[in-house]
């Protein structure tokens, strides 16, 4: 008696760990299986390695975690996103300070607010940031023709009125106040029209 019940007891038991020893056994090769597939688009790889972990069992999970690839494909693509921003931020398109929009290196003026981008050398004509003191092609000093401390009469910018520092104002001439006056008493018209 004592006999049987100890036997029942050891194929309970064998039988126990058999099944937890064949449920790690498949745990580690599905999860082999899932890890190659976030790791690799290859097909035959990820047969592979779900293969050598099924036959050679821990000892195949310890080769393949030694030969697996270091990143998963989420985390390539994300390196690549990274690199990808960097190398935009080095090639950025300069951008118009008045109203945003990119514009051209060469420009001395933006196309869309007429706000002063470059200024002209006077002695050699090349093409200098406003911050500049000293022409690098030319060697010639500059001098701000415009006078410091005053105020330019501009175009607005992004249909606001108001004033730019002169470093980024270009002044208007005498023919395009004169359109402005014209173009604000026409609107004045139509406004007092309407009311």
């Amino acid at each position: 008696m004592l006999d049987q019940t100890l036997s029942q007891f050891l194929l309970v038991g064998v039988t126990a760990a058999s099944a937890i020893i064949a449920a790690l056994w498949l745990g580690i090769v599905l999860w082999t299986y899932r890890d190659m597939r976030a790791r690799s688009r290859d097909v035959l790889a990820q047969g592979a390695a779900a293969l050598m972990v099924a036959v050679l069992n821990v000892f195949g999970l310890l080769i393949y975690v030694m030969l697996r690839p270091r990143e998963t494909l989420a985390e390539a693509y994300e390196r690549s996103l990274e690199e990808e921003t960097l190398l935009q931020n080095i090639e950025e398109k300069p951008i118009c300070p008045g109203c945003g929009r990119h514009s051209d290196a060469r420009w001395q003026l933006c196309p869309h607010c007429h706000t002063r981008l470059k200024k002209s050398c006077p002695n050699c004509g090349e093409t200098l940031d406003l911050s500049w003191t000293l022409c690098p092609f030319c060697a010639a000093p500059q001098t701000n023709m415009e006078g410091r401390g005053r105020r330019s009469a501009v175009v607005p910018v992004n249909g606001a009125n108001g004033y730019v520092p002169d470093s980024l104002a270009v002044p208007m001439t005498a023919e395009s106040m004169a359109r402005n006056v014209e173009e604000d008493a026409a609107l004045e018209f139509i406004d007092n029209d309407q009311g």
